[in-house]
Protein backbone atom coordinates (compact mmCIF):
# COMPACT_ATOMS: atom_id res chain seq x y z
CA UNK A 1 0.00 0.00 0.00
CA UNK A 2 3.05 2.29 -0.08
CA UNK A 3 1.98 3.51 -3.54
CA UNK A 4 -1.52 4.56 -2.45
CA UNK A 5 -0.65 8.30 -2.07
CA UNK A 6 0.84 8.30 -5.56
CA UNK A 7 -2.25 6.62 -6.98
CA UNK A 8 -4.53 9.14 -5.28
CA UNK A 9 -2.46 11.97 -6.73
CA UNK A 10 -2.63 10.50 -10.22
CA UNK A 11 -6.36 9.98 -10.07
CA UNK A 12 -7.22 13.31 -8.46
CA UNK A 13 -4.87 15.74 -10.16
CA UNK A 14 -3.93 14.32 -13.57
CA UNK A 15 -7.35 13.23 -14.79
CA UNK A 16 -6.18 9.66 -15.32
CA UNK A 17 -8.69 6.90 -14.84
CA UNK A 18 -8.10 3.61 -13.09
CA UNK A 19 -7.36 1.97 -16.44
CA UNK A 20 -4.47 4.41 -16.96
CA UNK A 21 -2.74 3.48 -13.68
CA UNK A 22 -0.75 1.86 -12.35
CA UNK A 23 -0.17 -0.17 -15.51
CA UNK A 24 1.35 2.61 -17.59
CA UNK A 25 2.71 5.03 -14.98
CA UNK A 26 4.26 3.36 -11.98
CA UNK A 27 7.01 3.32 -10.82
CA UNK A 28 7.68 6.31 -13.12
CA UNK A 29 6.37 9.84 -12.98
CA UNK A 30 3.36 10.44 -15.18
CA UNK A 31 4.52 12.10 -18.41
CA UNK A 32 1.46 11.49 -20.56
CA UNK A 33 -0.05 14.31 -22.58
CA UNK A 34 -3.48 12.83 -23.10
CA UNK A 35 -4.81 12.52 -26.64
CA UNK A 36 -8.56 13.29 -26.76
CA UNK A 37 -9.20 10.62 -29.41
CA UNK A 38 -8.05 7.96 -26.97
CA UNK A 39 -11.04 8.71 -24.75
CA UNK A 40 -13.25 7.52 -27.65
CA UNK A 41 -11.40 4.21 -27.92
CA UNK A 42 -14.02 1.67 -26.78
CA UNK A 43 -11.51 -1.15 -26.29
CA UNK A 44 -9.58 0.41 -23.40
CA UNK A 45 -10.91 -0.93 -20.14
CA UNK A 46 -13.39 -3.20 -21.89
CA UNK A 47 -14.13 -6.59 -20.38
CA UNK A 48 -12.62 -9.57 -22.23
CA UNK A 49 -14.87 -11.56 -24.52
CA UNK A 50 -13.74 -15.12 -25.09
CA UNK A 51 -14.94 -16.75 -28.29
CA UNK A 52 -15.14 -20.56 -28.31
CA UNK A 53 -12.62 -22.03 -30.73
CA UNK A 54 -14.39 -24.36 -33.16
CA UNK A 55 -12.96 -27.39 -34.89
CA UNK A 56 -12.06 -26.53 -38.46
CA UNK A 57 -14.28 -29.27 -39.88
CA UNK A 58 -17.26 -27.79 -38.04
CA UNK A 59 -16.89 -24.38 -39.72
CA UNK A 60 -15.33 -25.31 -43.05
CA UNK A 61 -18.54 -24.35 -44.86
CA UNK A 62 -17.90 -20.71 -43.83
CA UNK A 63 -14.48 -20.61 -45.49
CA UNK A 64 -14.07 -20.24 -49.29
CA UNK A 65 -13.31 -23.58 -50.91
CA UNK A 66 -10.89 -23.23 -53.86
CA UNK A 67 -11.47 -25.43 -56.89
CA UNK A 68 -8.61 -26.27 -59.26
CA UNK A 69 -8.76 -29.58 -61.10
CA UNK A 70 -5.46 -31.47 -61.22
CA UNK A 71 -3.99 -29.40 -58.38
CA UNK A 72 -4.82 -31.44 -55.32
CA UNK A 73 -1.55 -30.50 -53.58
CA UNK A 74 -2.45 -26.83 -53.76
CA UNK A 75 -5.90 -27.46 -52.33
CA UNK A 76 -4.49 -29.65 -49.57
CA UNK A 77 -1.93 -26.96 -48.68
CA UNK A 78 -4.70 -24.38 -48.46
CA UNK A 79 -6.64 -26.36 -45.89
CA UNK A 80 -3.48 -27.27 -43.99
CA UNK A 81 -2.80 -23.54 -43.54
CA UNK A 82 -6.25 -23.07 -42.05
CA UNK A 83 -5.71 -26.08 -39.78
CA UNK A 84 -2.56 -24.50 -38.33
CA UNK A 85 -4.25 -21.11 -38.05
CA UNK A 86 -7.10 -22.54 -35.95
CA UNK A 87 -4.58 -24.42 -33.82
CA UNK A 88 -2.86 -21.11 -33.02
CA UNK A 89 -5.95 -19.41 -31.56
CA UNK A 90 -5.48 -18.33 -27.92
CA UNK A 91 -7.71 -16.99 -25.18
CA UNK A 92 -6.67 -13.85 -23.29
CA UNK A 93 -4.94 -14.46 -19.98
CA UNK A 94 -6.79 -13.19 -16.90
CA UNK A 95 -5.59 -9.73 -15.96
CA UNK A 96 -3.77 -9.18 -19.27
CA UNK A 97 -6.05 -6.40 -20.42
CA UNK A 98 -6.60 -8.28 -23.69
CA UNK A 99 -10.23 -8.14 -24.72
CA UNK A 100 -10.55 -10.79 -27.45
CA UNK A 101 -9.63 -14.33 -28.29
CA UNK A 102 -6.84 -14.04 -30.85
CA UNK A 103 -4.64 -15.80 -33.38
CA UNK A 104 -1.07 -16.08 -32.15
CA UNK A 105 1.83 -14.78 -34.21
CA UNK A 106 3.52 -18.22 -34.09
CA UNK A 107 6.80 -16.74 -32.95
CA UNK A 108 7.42 -16.46 -29.20
CA UNK A 109 4.01 -16.29 -27.55
CA UNK A 110 3.78 -12.50 -27.90
CA UNK A 111 1.58 -10.60 -30.32
CA UNK A 112 3.26 -8.34 -32.89
CA UNK A 113 1.66 -5.36 -34.61
CA UNK A 114 3.60 -6.01 -37.86
CA UNK A 115 2.79 -9.71 -38.02
CA UNK A 116 -0.82 -9.48 -36.93
CA UNK A 117 -1.65 -6.84 -39.52
CA UNK A 118 -0.69 -9.30 -42.26
CA UNK A 119 -2.10 -12.38 -40.56
CA UNK A 120 -5.51 -10.71 -40.57
CA UNK A 121 -5.22 -10.11 -44.32
CA UNK A 122 -5.53 -13.81 -45.10
CA UNK A 123 -7.60 -14.62 -42.00
CA UNK A 124 -10.37 -12.30 -43.21
CA UNK A 125 -11.39 -15.07 -45.61
CA UNK A 126 -12.45 -17.10 -42.56
CA UNK A 127 -14.20 -14.25 -40.77
CA UNK A 128 -17.55 -16.03 -40.52
CA UNK A 129 -15.92 -19.18 -39.22
CA UNK A 130 -14.05 -17.28 -36.49
CA UNK A 131 -13.67 -13.53 -35.75
CA UNK A 132 -9.94 -13.35 -36.49
CA UNK A 133 -10.06 -9.58 -37.01
CA UNK A 134 -10.73 -9.14 -33.32
CA UNK A 135 -7.12 -10.11 -32.67
CA UNK A 136 -6.32 -6.45 -33.44
CA UNK A 137 -8.66 -5.38 -30.63
CA UNK A 138 -5.98 -6.42 -28.16
CA UNK A 139 -3.62 -3.76 -29.52
CA UNK A 140 -6.35 -1.12 -29.29
CA UNK A 141 -7.13 -2.23 -25.73
CA UNK A 142 -3.50 -1.64 -24.75
CA UNK A 143 -3.32 1.86 -26.23
CA UNK A 144 -1.69 4.38 -23.90
CA UNK A 145 -3.38 7.68 -22.90
CA UNK A 146 -1.26 9.61 -25.43
CA UNK A 147 -2.08 7.26 -28.35
CA UNK A 148 1.01 5.04 -28.25
CA UNK A 149 0.61 1.32 -29.01
CA UNK A 150 3.55 -1.00 -28.43
CA UNK A 151 4.53 -3.09 -31.42
CA UNK A 152 5.08 -6.25 -29.32
CA UNK A 153 2.98 -7.21 -26.31
CA UNK A 154 3.39 -10.24 -24.07
CA UNK A 155 0.57 -12.68 -23.48
CA UNK A 156 0.24 -11.31 -19.94
CA UNK A 157 -0.48 -7.87 -21.42
CA UNK A 158 2.87 -6.26 -20.64
CA UNK A 159 4.46 -4.02 -23.28
CA UNK A 160 7.85 -5.28 -24.39
CA UNK A 161 9.28 -1.77 -24.82
CA UNK A 162 9.04 1.66 -23.21
CA UNK A 163 7.25 4.01 -25.56
CA UNK A 164 10.19 6.34 -26.27
CA UNK A 165 12.54 3.47 -27.13
CA UNK A 166 13.43 3.75 -30.85
CA UNK A 167 12.29 0.15 -31.35
CA UNK A 168 9.03 0.42 -29.40
CA UNK A 169 6.49 0.62 -32.19
CA UNK A 170 5.74 0.19 -35.89
CA UNK A 171 5.14 -0.33 -38.69
CA UNK A 172 1.83 1.54 -38.83
CA UNK A 173 -0.21 -0.89 -40.92
CA UNK A 174 -3.28 -1.54 -38.76
CA UNK A 175 -5.44 0.79 -40.92
CA UNK A 176 -4.61 -1.21 -44.05
CA UNK A 177 -5.88 -4.38 -42.41
CA UNK A 178 -9.04 -2.65 -41.19
CA UNK A 179 -9.85 -1.17 -44.61
CA UNK A 180 -9.35 -4.54 -46.32
CA UNK A 181 -11.62 -6.14 -43.75
CA UNK A 182 -14.28 -3.47 -44.27
CA UNK A 183 -14.21 -3.87 -48.04
CA UNK A 184 -14.48 -7.63 -47.62
CA UNK A 185 -17.29 -7.65 -45.07
CA UNK A 186 -18.99 -4.26 -45.18
CA UNK A 187 -18.70 -4.06 -41.39
CA UNK A 188 -19.20 -0.31 -40.92
CA UNK A 189 -19.78 -0.67 -37.19
CA UNK A 190 -16.21 -1.88 -36.75
CA UNK A 191 -14.85 1.16 -38.62
CA UNK A 192 -16.65 3.41 -36.15
CA UNK A 193 -15.06 1.54 -33.24
CA UNK A 194 -11.47 1.43 -34.51
CA UNK A 195 -11.30 4.95 -35.97
CA UNK A 196 -10.31 6.75 -32.74
CA UNK A 197 -7.57 4.28 -31.84
CA UNK A 198 -6.07 4.32 -35.33
CA UNK A 199 -6.07 8.11 -35.57
CA UNK A 200 -4.65 8.58 -32.08
CA UNK A 201 -1.79 6.22 -32.92
CA UNK A 202 -1.10 8.04 -36.19
CA UNK A 203 -0.94 11.33 -34.30
CA UNK A 204 1.41 9.84 -31.68
CA UNK A 205 3.84 8.85 -34.41
CA UNK A 206 3.72 12.36 -35.83
CA UNK A 207 4.56 13.85 -32.44
CA UNK A 208 7.21 11.35 -31.40
CA UNK A 209 8.80 9.79 -34.50
CA UNK A 210 9.61 12.83 -36.66
CA UNK A 211 12.55 15.12 -37.31
CA UNK A 212 12.17 18.93 -37.26
CA UNK A 213 11.23 18.95 -40.96
CA UNK A 214 8.33 16.54 -40.33
CA UNK A 215 9.90 13.44 -41.89
CA UNK A 216 9.76 10.15 -40.01
CA UNK A 217 12.42 7.98 -38.45
CA UNK A 218 12.34 4.41 -37.19
CA UNK A 219 14.76 1.57 -36.47
CA UNK A 220 15.46 -1.97 -37.63
CA UNK A 221 12.94 -3.47 -35.25
CA UNK A 222 10.59 -0.53 -35.69
CA UNK A 223 10.31 -1.21 -39.43
CA UNK A 224 10.06 -4.96 -38.84
CA UNK A 225 13.11 -5.51 -41.06
CA UNK A 226 15.53 -6.19 -38.24
CA UNK A 227 19.00 -6.53 -39.71
CA UNK A 228 18.73 -4.88 -43.11
CA UNK A 229 21.99 -2.91 -43.64
CA UNK A 230 20.74 0.67 -43.74
CA UNK A 231 22.24 2.86 -41.03
CA UNK A 232 25.74 4.31 -41.22
CA UNK A 233 28.73 2.76 -39.48
CA UNK A 234 28.70 3.44 -35.76
CA UNK A 235 24.93 3.04 -35.38
CA UNK A 236 23.31 -0.26 -34.41
CA UNK A 237 21.27 -1.46 -37.41
CA UNK A 238 18.56 -3.01 -35.21
CA UNK A 239 18.17 -0.61 -32.30
CA UNK A 240 19.16 2.85 -33.56
CA UNK A 241 17.39 5.44 -35.71
CA UNK A 242 20.79 6.45 -37.09
CA UNK A 243 19.66 10.10 -37.41
CA UNK A 244 18.22 8.97 -40.73
CA UNK A 245 15.01 9.60 -42.71
CA UNK A 246 13.55 6.10 -43.02
CA UNK A 247 12.02 5.66 -46.47
CA UNK A 248 9.48 2.91 -45.77
CA UNK A 249 8.14 4.61 -42.65
CA UNK A 250 7.43 7.80 -44.58
CA UNK A 251 5.79 5.90 -47.41
CA UNK A 252 3.64 3.97 -44.94
CA UNK A 253 2.47 7.19 -43.27
CA UNK A 254 1.49 8.59 -46.67
CA UNK A 255 -0.39 5.37 -47.47
CA UNK A 256 -2.08 5.19 -44.07
CA UNK A 257 -3.12 8.86 -44.07
CA UNK A 258 -5.20 8.12 -47.16
CA UNK A 259 -6.72 5.03 -45.55
CA UNK A 260 -7.64 6.93 -42.39
CA UNK A 261 -9.28 9.64 -44.46
CA UNK A 262 -11.24 6.90 -46.25
CA UNK A 263 -12.35 5.50 -42.88
CA UNK A 264 -13.17 9.06 -41.78
CA UNK A 265 -15.35 9.47 -44.87
CA UNK A 266 -17.27 6.25 -44.11
CA UNK A 267 -17.72 7.22 -40.45
CA UNK A 268 -18.40 10.91 -41.20
CA UNK A 269 -15.43 11.98 -39.06
CA UNK A 270 -12.97 13.00 -41.77
CA UNK A 271 -13.15 16.64 -40.69
CA UNK A 272 -11.33 15.68 -37.49
CA UNK A 273 -8.25 14.55 -39.41
CA UNK A 274 -8.03 16.90 -42.39
CA UNK A 275 -4.47 17.73 -41.37
CA UNK A 276 -3.48 14.13 -42.18
CA UNK A 277 -4.02 14.95 -45.85
CA UNK A 278 -1.74 17.98 -45.62
CA UNK A 279 0.98 15.94 -43.95
CA UNK A 280 0.71 13.26 -46.65
CA UNK A 281 1.14 15.93 -49.34
CA UNK A 282 4.21 17.29 -47.58
CA UNK A 283 5.74 13.84 -47.16
CA UNK A 284 4.99 12.93 -50.78
CA UNK A 285 6.78 16.01 -52.01
CA UNK A 286 9.74 15.27 -49.73
CA UNK A 287 10.05 11.67 -50.92
CA UNK A 288 9.82 12.74 -54.55
CA UNK A 289 12.38 15.52 -54.21
CA UNK A 290 14.84 14.10 -51.68
CA UNK A 291 14.68 10.29 -51.58
CA UNK A 292 14.64 9.51 -55.31
CA UNK A 293 18.02 8.90 -56.94
CA UNK A 294 17.88 9.65 -60.64
CA UNK A 295 21.07 7.66 -61.24
CA UNK A 296 19.84 4.42 -59.65
CA UNK A 297 16.17 4.94 -60.54
CA UNK A 298 15.33 3.91 -56.99
CA UNK A 299 14.16 5.30 -53.65
CA UNK A 300 16.55 5.38 -50.70
CA UNK A 301 16.83 6.31 -47.04
CA UNK A 302 18.51 9.65 -46.33
CA UNK A 303 21.38 10.22 -43.92
CA UNK A 304 21.73 13.22 -41.62
CA UNK A 305 24.28 14.83 -43.96
CA UNK A 306 21.77 14.76 -46.83
CA UNK A 307 23.39 11.90 -48.73
CA UNK A 308 21.35 8.85 -49.71
CA UNK A 309 21.89 5.39 -48.28
CA UNK A 310 23.18 3.19 -51.14
CA UNK A 311 21.17 0.16 -49.99
CA UNK A 312 18.36 -0.92 -52.28
CA UNK A 313 15.81 -2.52 -49.96
CA UNK A 314 12.37 -3.94 -50.44
CA UNK A 315 10.86 -1.09 -48.42
CA UNK A 316 11.11 1.18 -51.47
CA UNK A 317 8.18 -0.69 -53.04
CA UNK A 318 5.76 0.76 -50.49
CA UNK A 319 5.73 3.57 -53.05
CA UNK A 320 3.37 1.35 -55.08
CA UNK A 321 0.71 2.10 -52.46
CA UNK A 322 1.12 5.86 -52.85
CA UNK A 323 1.22 8.45 -55.63
CA UNK A 324 4.65 9.87 -54.79
CA UNK A 325 6.15 8.84 -58.15
CA UNK A 326 4.91 9.69 -61.63
CA UNK A 327 4.46 6.97 -64.25
CA UNK A 328 7.98 7.24 -65.63
CA UNK A 329 9.61 6.91 -62.23
CA UNK A 330 7.21 4.14 -61.19
CA UNK A 331 8.17 2.20 -64.32
CA UNK A 332 11.84 2.61 -63.42
CA UNK A 333 11.22 1.44 -59.85
CA UNK A 334 9.24 -1.59 -61.01
CA UNK A 335 11.96 -2.45 -63.54
CA UNK A 336 14.25 -3.39 -60.64
CA UNK A 337 11.98 -6.37 -60.02
CA UNK A 338 13.07 -7.73 -63.43
CA UNK A 339 16.80 -7.12 -62.93
CA UNK A 340 18.52 -10.44 -62.22
CA UNK A 341 21.40 -8.62 -60.54
CA UNK A 342 19.00 -7.08 -58.01
CA UNK A 343 15.54 -8.40 -57.18
CA UNK A 344 14.77 -10.92 -59.94
CA UNK A 345 16.36 -13.87 -58.20
CA UNK A 346 15.30 -17.52 -58.60
CA UNK A 347 12.68 -17.05 -55.86
CA UNK A 348 11.10 -13.62 -55.55
CA UNK A 349 11.35 -11.14 -53.95
CA UNK A 350 14.53 -10.85 -51.87
CA UNK A 351 14.32 -8.25 -49.15
CA UNK A 352 17.74 -6.89 -50.12
CA UNK A 353 19.08 -6.31 -53.62
CA UNK A 354 21.44 -9.09 -54.67
CA UNK A 355 24.17 -6.62 -55.59
CA UNK A 356 24.61 -5.60 -51.95
CA UNK A 357 27.68 -7.05 -50.17
CA UNK A 358 25.49 -8.29 -47.29
CA UNK A 359 23.13 -10.24 -49.55
CA UNK A 360 22.92 -13.85 -48.41
CA UNK A 361 21.77 -16.83 -50.48
CA UNK A 362 20.07 -18.36 -47.42
CA UNK A 363 18.35 -15.05 -46.72
CA UNK A 364 19.86 -14.43 -43.27
CA UNK A 365 16.68 -12.73 -42.22
CA UNK A 366 16.39 -9.32 -43.95
CA UNK A 367 19.68 -9.64 -45.81
CA UNK A 368 17.92 -11.23 -48.76
CA UNK A 369 15.22 -13.39 -47.21
CA UNK A 370 11.90 -13.84 -49.05
CA UNK A 371 9.10 -12.80 -46.73
CA UNK A 372 5.31 -13.12 -46.94
CA UNK A 373 4.43 -9.57 -45.79
CA UNK A 374 6.71 -7.73 -48.18
CA UNK A 375 5.89 -10.05 -51.06
CA UNK A 376 2.18 -9.47 -50.50
CA UNK A 377 2.80 -5.72 -50.29
CA UNK A 378 4.62 -5.75 -53.64
CA UNK A 379 2.14 -8.04 -55.41
CA UNK A 380 -0.87 -6.05 -54.22
CA UNK A 381 0.83 -2.75 -55.06
CA UNK A 382 1.72 -3.91 -58.58
CA UNK A 383 -1.88 -4.93 -59.22
CA UNK A 384 -3.17 -1.57 -57.97
CA UNK A 385 -0.76 0.32 -60.23
CA UNK A 386 -1.71 -1.63 -63.34
CA UNK A 387 1.21 -4.08 -63.50
CA UNK A 388 -1.06 -7.11 -63.39
CA UNK A 389 1.14 -9.48 -65.35
CA UNK A 390 4.16 -8.66 -63.20
CA UNK A 391 2.09 -9.18 -60.06
CA UNK A 392 0.90 -12.56 -61.31
CA UNK A 393 4.41 -13.66 -62.26
CA UNK A 394 5.83 -12.85 -58.82
CA UNK A 395 2.82 -14.35 -57.06
CA UNK A 396 2.96 -17.63 -58.98
CA UNK A 397 6.74 -18.05 -58.61
CA UNK A 398 6.71 -17.31 -54.88
CA UNK A 399 3.71 -19.57 -54.41
CA UNK A 400 5.55 -22.31 -56.29
CA UNK A 401 8.46 -22.12 -53.87
CA UNK A 402 6.19 -22.32 -50.80
CA UNK A 403 4.37 -25.26 -52.41
CA UNK A 404 7.55 -27.21 -53.21
CA UNK A 405 8.96 -26.74 -49.72
CA UNK A 406 5.59 -27.76 -48.30
CA UNK A 407 5.55 -30.90 -50.44
CA UNK A 408 8.98 -31.84 -49.12
CA UNK A 409 8.60 -30.90 -45.46
CA UNK A 410 4.88 -30.61 -44.81
CA UNK A 411 5.04 -27.20 -43.18
CA UNK A 412 5.30 -23.45 -43.71
CA UNK A 413 8.24 -21.27 -42.73
CA UNK A 414 8.77 -17.81 -41.33
CA UNK A 415 10.64 -16.85 -44.51
CA UNK A 416 12.42 -18.47 -47.47
CA UNK A 417 15.70 -18.41 -49.36
CA UNK A 418 15.95 -16.22 -52.48
CA UNK A 419 18.29 -18.66 -54.24
CA UNK A 420 17.34 -22.14 -53.04
CA UNK A 421 14.01 -23.91 -52.86
CA UNK A 422 14.14 -24.11 -49.09
CA UNK A 423 13.36 -22.20 -45.93
CA UNK A 424 15.50 -19.27 -44.86
CA UNK A 425 18.39 -19.50 -42.44
CA UNK A 426 17.08 -20.49 -38.96
CA UNK A 427 13.49 -19.85 -40.07
CA UNK A 428 10.75 -21.09 -37.75
CA UNK A 429 8.36 -23.75 -39.05
CA UNK A 430 4.58 -24.15 -38.72
CA UNK A 431 4.49 -20.41 -39.40
CA UNK A 432 0.85 -19.51 -39.86
CA UNK A 433 1.73 -16.72 -39.00
CA UNK A 434 1.89 -14.39 -41.90
CA UNK A 435 3.09 -17.12 -44.27
CA UNK A 436 -0.59 -18.08 -44.49
CA UNK A 437 -0.76 -15.30 -47.08
CA UNK A 438 0.78 -17.63 -49.68
CA UNK A 439 -1.45 -20.73 -49.45
CA UNK A 440 -4.61 -18.69 -48.84
CA UNK A 441 -4.53 -15.13 -50.21
CA UNK A 442 -2.19 -15.70 -53.15
CA UNK A 443 -4.09 -18.83 -54.22
CA UNK A 444 -7.50 -17.15 -54.08
CA UNK A 445 -6.56 -13.67 -55.32
CA UNK A 446 -3.94 -14.38 -57.99
CA UNK A 447 -3.78 -18.04 -59.09
CA UNK A 448 -7.55 -18.50 -59.04
CA UNK A 449 -7.83 -14.75 -59.48
CA UNK A 450 -10.90 -13.76 -57.44
CA UNK A 451 -11.05 -10.63 -55.29
CA UNK A 452 -14.10 -8.95 -53.81
CA UNK A 453 -15.23 -5.58 -52.48
CA UNK A 454 -18.54 -6.08 -50.74
CA UNK A 455 -18.64 -2.43 -49.67
CA UNK A 456 -19.09 -1.53 -53.35
CA UNK A 457 -20.76 -4.82 -54.36
CA UNK A 458 -17.98 -5.67 -56.82
CA UNK A 459 -16.25 -8.99 -57.52
CA UNK A 460 -13.27 -9.20 -59.86
CA UNK A 461 -12.08 -12.34 -61.61
CA UNK A 462 -8.80 -12.40 -63.51
CA UNK A 463 -8.95 -15.75 -65.33
CA UNK A 464 -5.52 -17.18 -66.16
CA UNK A 465 -5.76 -20.95 -65.64
CA UNK A 466 -6.81 -23.46 -68.28
CA UNK A 467 -8.04 -26.17 -65.94
CA UNK A 468 -11.49 -26.08 -64.41
CA UNK A 469 -11.10 -23.73 -61.47
CA UNK A 470 -12.86 -21.23 -59.26
CA UNK A 471 -14.24 -21.05 -55.74
CA UNK A 472 -17.22 -22.38 -53.84
CA UNK A 473 -18.79 -21.00 -50.68
CA UNK A 474 -17.17 -17.57 -50.94
CA UNK A 475 -18.64 -15.50 -48.10
CA UNK A 476 -19.88 -12.18 -49.48
CA UNK A 477 -21.00 -9.65 -46.93
CA UNK A 478 -22.70 -10.40 -43.62
CA UNK A 479 -25.02 -13.10 -44.94
CA UNK A 480 -24.48 -13.75 -48.65
CA UNK A 481 -22.23 -16.13 -50.54
CA UNK A 482 -21.42 -17.17 -54.09
CA UNK A 483 -19.68 -19.88 -56.09
CA UNK A 484 -17.96 -19.27 -59.43
CA UNK A 485 -16.46 -21.96 -61.64
CA UNK A 486 -14.63 -21.59 -64.96
CA UNK A 487 -14.76 -24.58 -67.29
CA UNK A 488 -11.65 -26.30 -68.64
CA UNK A 489 -10.25 -25.01 -71.95
CA UNK A 490 -7.42 -26.30 -74.07
CA UNK A 491 -5.88 -22.95 -74.92
CA UNK A 492 -5.65 -19.65 -72.97
CA UNK A 493 -6.80 -17.72 -76.03
CA UNK A 494 -10.09 -19.59 -76.15
CA UNK A 495 -13.27 -18.11 -74.64
CA UNK A 496 -14.05 -19.46 -71.20
CA UNK A 497 -17.43 -20.63 -69.94
CA UNK A 498 -18.20 -19.60 -66.37
CA UNK A 499 -21.02 -20.49 -64.02
CA UNK A 500 -22.02 -18.17 -61.16
CA UNK A 501 -24.28 -19.32 -58.34
CA UNK A 502 -25.05 -16.45 -55.97
CA UNK A 503 -27.64 -15.46 -53.41
CA UNK A 504 -26.55 -11.79 -53.67
CA UNK A 505 -26.50 -9.14 -56.36
CA UNK A 506 -23.18 -7.65 -57.44
CA UNK A 507 -21.22 -6.50 -60.47
CA UNK A 508 -18.70 -9.03 -61.77
CA UNK A 509 -15.63 -7.67 -63.55
CA UNK A 510 -14.13 -10.50 -65.59
CA UNK A 511 -10.78 -10.40 -67.38
CA UNK A 512 -9.34 -13.02 -69.71
CA UNK A 513 -6.12 -11.69 -71.17
CA UNK A 514 -6.97 -8.51 -73.06
CA UNK A 515 -10.71 -9.25 -72.91
CA UNK A 516 -12.67 -7.57 -70.11
CA UNK A 517 -16.37 -7.56 -69.37
CA UNK A 518 -18.73 -6.26 -66.67
CA UNK A 519 -21.70 -8.46 -65.79
CA UNK A 520 -24.57 -7.61 -63.48
CA UNK A 521 -25.11 -10.68 -61.31
CA UNK A 522 -28.51 -11.32 -59.78
CA UNK A 523 -29.37 -14.08 -57.28
CA UNK A 524 -29.56 -17.48 -58.91
CA UNK A 525 -27.46 -19.64 -61.24
CA UNK A 526 -26.14 -17.97 -64.39
CA UNK A 527 -23.81 -19.06 -67.20
CA UNK A 528 -21.70 -16.84 -69.43
CA UNK A 529 -19.01 -17.10 -72.05
CA UNK A 530 -16.12 -14.62 -71.88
Amino acid sequence: MRNLPILLFLYCFTGLSAQDSPEYNLPYKNTYVKEPLVTDNPYRGALPVETPVPELDAVRMYIPAPVWDGHSAEIQMYWRAWEIAFRNICHPQPGSGFVSTYIDTAYNGNIFMWDTSFISMFARYGWRAFPFQQTLDNFYAKQHPDGFICREIQADGADCFERYDPVSTGPNLLPWSEVLYYRHTGDLERLHKVFPALCAYYKWLGLNRTWPDGTYWSSGWGTGMDNMPRVQSGYNPIFSHGHMVWLDTNLQQIFVAGLLLEIGFHTERWQEIEDFEEEAKMLSKYVENHLWDETTGFLHDRYADGSLCPTKGIGAFWALHTDVLDKERTDRLVAHLSDTAEFARPYPVPSLSADHPKYNVRGRYWQGGVWAPTNYMIIDGLRKKGYGDRAYDIASRWYGQVLEVYREKGTFYEYYSPELCEEGFLARDEFVGWTGLAPVSILLEYLIGITSDYSNRIVEWDIRQRERHGVENYMFGPQGSFSMIAAERSDPSQPVRIEVNSDSAFTLHVRRGATAKKIGIEPGIHRYEI
